[in-house]
Parts: C-alpha cells; sequence; structure tokens
C-alpha cells in the first residue's frame, strides 16, 4: 500500500511539473503542490534516478526539467480536463503570490496557465498585456500571435459592455503591432482599425480621444495605402476634431496630417506651414508617444515630415535640422519609431543630395527591418538603397533593389510614395544604358500619380524625363525643352522651391549648350536668388556654378 501511495505521489508530482512546463523550479513546485516537503523531495529523486527528469542545483533552489518534450506531454496527458483545468488555475494563482514580478516580465506564462484553466477573462488580460510588453520589445511578430490569442477567447465572455471594452483595447493594440509587422495599409492591420472603429460606438468612446486616435490609424492606412484625395479628406475630418478645443496634442497631430496631405497632393504652399505650425506647437514634455495609442511618436512624425516639407519650401538647412531632431526624439524608442525617422531622414539626405549620409541612414534602415521582421520598412528602404546605388554608379543593383522593394509595398497594398520610387527606379534604369525602359517607367509614374492623386513629384517626373530623352542617340531638343518647361511650371504651380531649382538647372544647362546664354542666365539667376541658405548642398552648387559660366 505504502508502495502503491508512493508510486502514485512521484506520478503527481510529474503532472504537476508537467503542468507548469518544460522547466521549472522547485520553489514554484512546491508552492502548488500539497505534498509534505520531504515526500516531494523524494519524488523527485525517483523522477531524476529514472532519468525522466534533470536536475540543476540542489533544493530549494533547483530547477528540474523534462528530459524530453514527449515526457512532458505523456505526464500532462494522463490528468483529466478537471484536474488539468485545476492545477493550471493553481499554478497561475501561485505565480500571483508567489512570484509577482513575473506578471510585468513574463505575462504570457500567466496567460497560458489561465488559458488552460478555463479562465477567459483573466487569460484575455494577460494576453494583452504579453502584446503590450512585446510591442515596447519590438517583438511585433510575437505581438501579433499574442494578441489573436486573447481575441480568440473573447466569445468566452458575456455578450454585454464589458466585453466591448476588453475587446476594444486588444483591437487597438494588436493595430499597433500589425502596423510594425505588417504595415499600417495592410489588410489585417486596416481591419483591426475597422473593428476598433465599430467598437468605440458600441462603448460609448464616440467623440473621445481614443476615437481620435483611431480616426489617425485610418488616416495612416489611408496614406500608405496612396489614396491622396482620401488622406486629404480625412485629415480635414481630424483637423476638425482637433478644434474642438480637446486638446494641443490633437492639434499639432492634426496640423500634421492636413499637412503632409496637402504635400501629397501637390499643395506644397498650403502643406508646409501646416507643418511648421505643428512644430512649433509641439511640446516634448507634454505630448507623449502614447497620447492617442497610436504606433507612431507625435514629435518624431512632426519633424520627419517638416523635414520633407522645408526642403521643398527652399530651406535645405532647416530640412537637415528637423530631419536631426526626430532622430534625436526617436533615439531608443521602438524600432518602428526608429526606422520611421530614419526614413525620413534619407529621404531627406536624397533630396539633397547628400549620398554618404543617405547611404548610412538606407543601410541602417534595412538593417533594423530585417532584425525586427517588418517587411512593411524593408520595402521602403530597399528602394532608398537603391538610390544611393544608382548615384555611385551600379545601375543594375540599383534597379533589382527598387523592383524588390515595390514589389514588397504592393503585396502589402502600400502605394505612398510609388511615383517618387519609379522616378528612382527610371534614373537607375538610364544609369545602366536602358534610357527607353526608363522612359517607360516613368510614364507609368506619372500615370500612377494622375490615378492616385499623388501629385508632389509630378515636376521631378517631368524634370527626369527631360534628362534621359537627351540621354538617346538623337535627341529631340525641343521636346527635351518642353520637359523642362512643365517641369518648372508645376514646380512653380504648386510651391516646391527644391524641385523648382533643379528643374531651372536642367533647362538652363539645355539654354546654355544651345548657345542661349542671356536667357539662360536671366532664367536661373532669380531662382537661384530666392535661396538664403543650403549652399553646400549639391543642387545649389551646379546652379552656381552655371551663373558663373553664364557670368
Amino acid at each position: 500500500m505504502a508502495r502503491l501511495d508512493r508510486l502514485a505521489s512521484v506520478r503527481h508530482v510529474a503532472q504537476i511539473g508537467a503542468a507548469i512546463g518544460r522547466e521549472f523550479s522547485y520553489e514554484l513546485l512546491r508552492a502548488v503542490s500539497r505534498h509534505p516537503e520531504d515526500e516531494l523531495q523524494a519524488a523527485l529523486s525517483r523522477l531524476v534516478a529514472s532519468e525522466l527528469m534533470f536536475q540543476r542545483g540542489t533544493p530549494p533552489d533547483a530547477v528540474y526539467s523534462f528530459k524530453h518534450a514527449l515526457v512532458q506531454d505523456a505526464a500532462h496527458g494522463t490528468l483529466l480536463r478537471n484536474a488539468r483545468q485545476q492545477l493550471h488555475a493553481q499554478i497561475a494563482e501561485a505565480l500571483e503570490a508567489h512570484f509577482p514580478e513575473m506578471m510585468d516580465s513574463q505575462p504570457e506564462l500567466f496567460a497560458q496557465h489561465y488559458e488552460e484553466a478555463g479562465l477567459s477573462n483573466e487569460a484575455i488580460g494577460y494576453w494583452h498585456r504579453a502584446g503590450q510588453l512585446s510591442v515596447r520589445k519590438s517583438a511585433v511578430v510575437e505581438a501579433v500571435g499574442q494578441l489573436r490569442r486573447g481575441l480568440g477567447l473573447i466569445d468566452a465572455l458575456p455578450d454585454n459592455p464589458e466585453r466591448a471594452r476588453i475587446e476594444l483595447d486588444l483591437q487597438v493594440t494588436l493595430g499597433l503591432a500589425l502596423y510594425s509587422a505588417k504595415g499600417s495599409s495592410h489588410p489585417e492591420t486596416v481591419e483591426a482599425h475597422k473593428r476598433a472603429h465599430e467598437l468605440v460606438h458600441r462603448t460609448g468612446s464616440a467623440g473621445t480621444r481614443l476615437e481620435f486616435s483611431i480616426l489617425l490609424d485610418t488616416w495612416m492606412a489611408t496614406l500608405a495605402g496612396g489614396d491622396a484625395a482620401a488622406t486629404l479628406e480625412q485629415a480635414q475630418a481630424l483637423f476638425e476634431i482637433a478644434r474642438s478645443g480637446r486638446g494641443s496634442a490633437m492639434l499639432v497631430v492634426a496640423h500634421r496630417a492636413l499637412g503632409s496631405a496637402l504635400v501629397m497632393n501637390g499643395d506644397y504652399r498650403g502643406g508646409v506651414p501646416h507643418l511648421e505650425q505643428a512644430a512649433a506647437l509641439f511640446n516634448p514634455a507634454e505630448h507623449r508617444r502614447d497620447e492617442f495609442q497610436s504606433a507612431q511618436d507625435i514629435g518624431v512624425t512632426v519633424f520627419s515630415h517638416l523635414s520633407w516639407g522645408l526642403w521643398h519650401h527652399g530651406c535645405p538647412d532647416r530640412a537637415s535640422k528637423a530631419a536631426a531632431e526626430a532622430r534625436r526624439l526617436a533615439d531608443g524608442s521602438v524600432a518602428s519609431i526608429v526606422i520611421f525617422a530614419e526614413m525620413w531622414a534619407c529621404w531627406t539626405m536624397l533630396f539633397s543630395r547628400r549620398v554618404a549620409e543617405a547611404e548610412d541612414l538606407a543601410n541602417a534602415l534595412v538593417a533594423r527591418a530585417a532584425e525586427h521582421r517588418m517587411p512593411m520598412w524593408s520595402g521602403f528602404g530597399l528602394p532608398l538603397q537603391s538610390a544611393v546605388m544608382a548615384r555611385r554608379g551600379n545601375g543594375a543593383a540599383a534597379t533589382k533593389h527598387i523592383r524588390e522593394g515595390l514589389s514588397v509595398l504592393a503585396a502589402m497594398g502600400a502605394r505612398y510614395f510609388e511615383p517618387f520610387y519609379l522616378g528612382l527606379l527610371a534614373e537607375a534604369l538610364a544609369g545602366g544604358g536602358e534610357v527607353e525602359v526608363g522612359l517607360e517607367v516613368l510614364a507609368e509614374a506619372l500615370a500612377r500619380g494622375e490615378v492616385s492623386g499623388q501629385k508632389g513629384n509630378d515636376a521631378e517626373l517631368h524634370r527626369i524625363r527631360g534628362d534621359l530623352l537627351r540621354q538617346r542617340p538623337e535627341p529631340n531638343l525641343n521636346e527635351c525643352e518642353a520637359c523642362f518647361r512643365e517641369a518648372l511650371a508645376t514646380a512653380r504651380e504648386q510651391g516646391t522651391r527644391g524641385y523648382e531649382l533643379r528643374a531651372a538647372v536642367s533647362l538652363v544647362g539645355l539654354c546654355r549648350d544651345q548657345g542661349r546664354e542671356a536667357e539662360a542666365r536671366d532664367l536661373l539667376a532669380p531662382v537661384y536668388g530666392w535661396f538664403t541658405e543650403g549652399f553646400d548642398t549639391a543642387d545649389l552648387k551646379e546652379a552656381k556654378a552655371l551663373l558663373d559660366q553664364l557670368a
């Protein structure tokens, strides 16, 4: 009889250990077990002697592990359903009572035991905490899995407003994780935002900061999707809500959204002042990243988009400073926010033709995106790397990288900046000797910009077309000039002095080569004369050299 009792004790200890996990501490086993300590140690000794378990250290500091996962599964499988659920509930309660610090460091452990215990409410809460922790650690793939585990248990709760509130919290966090893991325009991300917006009204949260946050996420998805008209419409809606006086943070975000949307639509003259106003209102001590439970950082996005706008506004030095400020604010944050700042800084460096700095940023961006398994950011980063390659004369490799990046982005529904990237592809093709293919890509870029409403790069696309036409064996110079004049007129109409200077330099170069020096000088001098900074940038140096020749 005593022998049977000992065997039962050994079996029960093995079952408890198996329920805890492949590896467990003596301290936790003792907290869960009802066995006297001498009996517990004897049972463990027999399991170790039989080589079913391994032991490190001595009680009470010992750690045990099953020799093989199959042994653990076999021990766990001998438990009847009710006994198994009760045991997992005891383990979760013991963890809470004796290891409270693990609630913050390993919430998924509590979630697993509560889920096994059939206690859905407690399990959902811990899966949510696990997802939040993973997002903060930039482990976004793990976060998506954990949050979906929690959402999978929602139907076990009573259908009432509290359940809707719990699901809303999970959907908001899932949206953050999916934004980093798959991109804001990916169908799964869009669906999470859509469901969250439905739940906002079911929980009575309409008109609150939470609804503003979800509308902001929807705007980001539309922006990434490349629909310029819808992006502007949603930005205007955000701006109207923000003007209702519910806090300065809303106004900062709304100015940034409206400014970015106007620029996307080709209205630099109207958009840049909104971006400058957002930066002027931003207060780092007051406007925290988690202000709206958004995947983005308020300050990082403001100064990143401002750097873009300032370059077009004819302020390349201020643009570089804004990009540097965005990176400073992003330093030490989660990977997606650091990558965001690197991406916009890289764009600014490419606009300014600072190739070495753009190369460092592009390489860092792509490496970080790969490390954290964030394909959308890789998709944005590869064409930036390619632009650097093209400027260094490696057109074939650049072409491959740009096409790869565009393919990744298209698979995720991300069409933002597509005309710009196609312009980079056209330049890379021409650099590799494929001028005619480059011209075909430019036609596609202009057509896609027309359809999506992304008109902000039209001036540069027309200028690049003129440059490629000049590279033909027997160029039609009238056709080239028409492209440069179209680029110049578009840049002036939209209010982008950066593109205006480039178009003027290309047109003036053509006029000079045709012996039209006086016309060329009169065309370029006032454009160059407008600038008050950035004289060490390649565009302004080139313009100054041309003026010196024409003088």
